[in-house]
């Protein structure tokens, strides 16, 4: 992967500065009144009560570096303005996952990263940290080179280390561990170089290193198709009960929500979080987008966006129906610079705002429910 010479990252947040005026609010639709309370600000992260955090996925990195346009988060202003306002919590779409952040044999990339957490510090907000120990998203010199297992667990230890000790204090939850199970709830033995390499006990060892690295932080597994109880969310149950048995530094589990209209929504996401919250965790959603059918060049029907937004406040209700889950985050939240339309071909509109940045019904339920 290419890797290009960055300014600072004191000189790159210095053009981060957002204007004193927050951007206007669009009109809600006539057919769906202001909620009573919202004339004073009308955004998600002041409608959400002040222990609850309303978070997007700052776009960069991965996918976007293959778009035509510039990357969202240092070139388009309005993104920014919007991204300020309307949420308490970020997260690093990309640029956070070891291709981007780690793309050298001991050397590392921070400027992005770094921009992004004084942008969340100048703003009021929380961050996560996305993520640890993956089997994917992993630089070519790391799954292509040939390294002892000692070896290799020093790099993991390396990295873990020196990113986390770096943003010590200014994370509030990390995934340590990603999508660690298949769908029938066996752990990525193949696909996992890490896994496959050094056995499953360094999971653990994964999260005692980023415990050590910054014992305030939250720390994580995180996951899709995990959302209700099936084999996959047990297999996580399992083993989250024995690593906590073993004094292993584990905090929270988390569901993406990576939704599709062409799946029903799936039943038991609240009892399900609340099955983790019963073992002490913490829990959250992390990563939802809900995405539908769509042709190129089609607009969605007032019967997708009514389901989608159904798909979202139902969610939504599910975490703040549960004590622990005081974490929810949207994957994205304007179409033209979503992953889905990349990753899912004929799916799309996937966020909660037209390209334009004006709100869909999707926004508005999830407004809705947060000022309950």
């Amino acid at each position: 992967m290419k890797v290009t010479r960055l300014a600072s990252a004191a000189a790159i947040a210095s053009a981060l500065v957002l204007p004193a005026a927050l951007p206007s609010a669009a009109a809600p639709p006539s057919d769906r009144p202001l909620p009573p309370g919202l004339a004073k600000q009308d955004t998600l992260r002041w409608s959400a009560a002040d222990d609850f955090y309303i978070g997007t996925a700052v776009a960069g990195g991965g996918h976007h570096v293959s778009q035509s346009y510039p990357a969202p988060f240092f070139n388009d202003q309005q993104y920014r303005e919007v991204l300020a306002s309307e949420f308490s919590s970020i997260s690093a779409e990309n640029q956070m996952k070891w291709e981007f952040i780690h793309p050298q044999r001991g050397r590392y990339r921070f400027a992005e990263t770094d921009a992004i957490v004084e942008f969340a510090q100048e703003n009021g907000q929380v961050v996560r940290g996305h993520t640890l120990l993956w089997h994917s998203q992993n630089p070519e010199w790391l799954e292509e080179g040939d390294f002892s297992d000692q070896e290799l667990r020093a790099i993991l230890k390396d990295h873990i280390t020196t990113v986390v000790s770096r943003y010590a204090g200014q994370i509030q939850q990390w995934d340590v561990a990603n999508e660690i199970f298949d769908s029938e709830g066996t752990l990525r033995t193949e696909e996992n170089i890490w896994i496959r390499e050094l056995g499953p006990g360094i999971i653990a060892d994964a999260f005692r290193w980023a415990h050590e690295a910054d014992p305030e932080a939250k720390l994580f597994f995180n996951d899709y198709g995990v959302e209700a109880n099936n084999a996959k969310s047990d297999a996580y149950y399992e083993v989250i009960q024995k690593y906590l048995a073993q004094g292993v530094p584990v905090h929270g589990f988390a569901v993406q929500g990576h939704l599709s209209m062409r799946y029903g929504f799936p039943a038991g996401l609240e009892a399900n979080l609340q099955r983790f919250d019963d073992l002490g965790l913490e829990t959250a959603v992390t990563e939802i987008d809900v995405r539908m059918d769509l042709p190129i060049g089609a607009d969605p029907t007032a019967a997708q966006l009514e389901k989608q937004a159904n798909y979202y406040q139902r969610a939504l209700e599910a975490c703040l129906g549960v004590e622990g889950c005081n974490s929810f985050t949207i994957w994205g939240f304007v179409d033209k610079y979503s992953w889905v339309p990349v990753f899912f071909e004929g799916q799309g509109a996937a966020t909660v705002m037209w390209n334009d940045f004006t709100r869909k019904p999707a926004y508005y339920a999830l407004q809705s429910s947060l000022v309950k």
